[in-house]
C-alpha cells in the first residue's frame, strides 16, 4: 500500500527491569502469528467488508496485520525507531491495495488488531509492566493512524494526477475525431464505461486557476447528478457531460461556469464512443457564434447551422442540404419553387401566389409542409434566413437542378 513516513515522534515509558522487558519482547515475539491468526478471525466475524473480500485481498490485509503486530513487537524493544518501523508496515501490501481497502476500513483493521493484542495483556506482560504495555499500544496506534494517513493521502495525489492524464487523453481524443477501444477503456477507467447521454458544451474559461475552475464545474455536475470531464485550454474551454436527459438544460446548468461570450452545446448522443461528434458540432458553432451575435446564451450548435456553413463547416453543409434541400426535393419539387419565389418575394404571400398562379392558401399550405418537412418556418426571419442558405448550397451540390 505504498510507504509513508509520519512526523511524530513518541516515547513510552519503558519498565524498570530491562530483563523483565526482554522476556516480555520474547514471548511477543512468539505470540505474533498466533496473535495475527487471532486478529484474522475477528476480523472474519466482525467486519463485513473483509468477509466479502477475494482470498488474495484477505491474504495481503493479513500480512499488514502481521506486519503491524511485528512492528509493534520491534518498537517494544525500540522505541526510538517508531517512524521507519510504521511506514514499513503498509510497504507490505501491494499498492492496489489501497483502492480495494478505504482509509475508513484501514481504521477496522488497526482497530481490531489493536484490540486482540489488548485481549491478550494478561498472557503476554506480567502485572507490573502492563501500565507501559497499555501506554506502547496507544502511543504506537497512533503512529499507525497517521502512517496510514499518509499512505491514503499519497494515494489520493497519485491518483488524482493519474486520472487527470487520463482525462487529458479522452478529451483529446474526442476533439480530434479518433475514439478507439483505447480511448473507451481510458474512459472506463475514469467512471465513464456505463455512462449514457453525452453532449459536450464549448465557451470560453472563465479566470482563474484551470484546476480549480475544472473543480468547481465537476462538483456542479455531481450536485446535478451528471458526470464530467472538463479541459481549459487558454481562452477556451470545453466540457463533455454524462447522464445527459436534455442537453439544453445542462448546459443552461453549466453555464454559470463558463466566462463572458457565446456557449454552444453539441448534440446528445449515446455515449462517450459517439462524444466526438457532439464535439466537433459544439467546436464549430463556437467558432461561428460570432456571426449571429444575438444568439441566446447557450445556444445550440443545430441553431448555428447557417454560421457553421458559411464557415466551411462541411458536416452543417450537409446537414442544410439533406435536410432541407434532398428532403423538399424529393416530397415534392413545387414545395422548393413555392418557397424559393416566397423568399425572393420578401415573405409575400399574394406576390408569391402571382408569380406561381395558384391561390394564396395554397402558398400557405406549401409553406406549413415545408415547415413540417424541414423543422424551419419559413415566415420566421431567421428561419427564413437558413433556409435560403440550404436552397443555395444545395444548388451549388446539385448544379443539374433547375431550381
Amino acid at each position: 500500500m505504498g510507504r509513508a513516513k509520519t512526523p511524530h515522534t513518541s516515547t513510552i515509558v519503558r519498565p524498570v527491569n530491562s530483563r523483565r522487558r526482554t522476556a516480555t519482547v520474547r514471548r511477543l515475539e512468539r505470540s505474533t502469528g498466533d496473535l495475527a491468526t487471532a486478529a484474522a478471525v475477528r476480523m472474519e466475524s466482525e467486519l463485513p467488508w473483509y468477509a466479502a473480500m477475494s482470498a488474495a485481498d484477505r491474504s495481503w490485509v493479513n500480512l499488514v496485520a502481521q506486519a503491524g503486530i511485528a512492528a509493534f513487537v520491534q518498537w517494544v524493544r525500540d522505541p526510538d525507531a517508531a517512524n521507519a518501523i510504521t511506514a514499513d508496515v503498509f510497504a507490505t501490501a501491494p499498492r492496489e491495495l489501497v483502492r480495494a481497502v478505504s482509509l475508513q476500513q484501514t481504521v477496522d483493521l488497526v482497530r481490531t488488531t489493536i484490540a486482540v493484542v489488548e485481549e491478550h495483556l494478561t498472557d503476554l506482560v506480567g502485572d507490573d509492566d502492563r501500565v507501559w504495555f497499555r501506554e506502547a499500544i496507544l502511543l504506537y496506534s497512533r503512529e499507525i493512524a497517521f502512517a496510514a494517513a499518509q499512505v491514503y493521502a499519497r494515494a489520493a495525489e497519485s491518483r488524482g494526477a493519474w486520472d487527470a492524464r487520463l482525462e487529458s487523453l479522452v478529451l483529446d481524443a474526442l476533439l480530434r475525431g479518433e475514439v478507439d477501444d483505447a480511448v473507451l477503456s481510458r474512459g472506463a477507467a475514469l467512471g465513464w464505461g456505463n455512462v449514457s447521454g453525452v453532449c459536450v458544451i464549448a465557451g470560453t474559461a472563465p479566470e482563474g486557476d484551470p484546476d480549480a475552475i475544472s473543480e468547481s464545474i465537476k462538483r456542479v455536475a455531481r450536485h446535478n447528478r451528471l458526470e464530467a470531464l472538463t479541459r481549459v485550454q487558454g481562452a477556451g474551454m470545453i466540457v463533455v457531460a454524462g447522464n445527459v436527459k436534455e442537453e439544453a438544460a445542462v448546459a443552461k446548468t453549466l453555464s454559470t461556469q463558463f466566462g463572458a461570450g457565446p456557449i454552444v452545446v453539441g448534440r446528445r448522443v449515446d455515449g462517450l464512443h459517439e462524444a466526438a461528434r457532439s464535439a466537433q458540432e459544439a467546436m464549430s458553432g463556437l467558432r461561428a457564434a460570432r456571426g449571429w451575435p444575438d444568439a441566446p446564451r447557450p445556444v445550440s450548435a443545430d441553431d448555428l447551422l447557417a454560421e457553421r456553413a458559411l464557415a466551411g463547416d462541411e458536416s452543417a453543409i450537409n446537414r442544410l442540404v439533406l435536410g432541407v434541400f434532398a428532403v423538399l426535393e424529393s416530397e415534392d419539387p413545387s414545395l422548393l419553387e413555392t418557397l424559393s419565389c416566397y423568399l425572393e418575394r420578401a415573405g409575400s404571400l399574394e406576390g408569391a401566389a402571382r408569380d406561381l398562379f395558384v391561390h394564396p392558401n395554397t402558398v400557405r399550405y406549401r409553406l406549413r409542409r415545408v415547415a413540417d418537412l424541414t423543422g424551419y418556418t419559413p415566415t420566421l426571419p431567421r428561419d427564413a434566413w437558413t433556409l435560403q442558405l440550404a436552397m443555395t448550397f444545395g444548388r451549388l451540390h446539385h448544379p443539374t437542378s433547375p431550381l
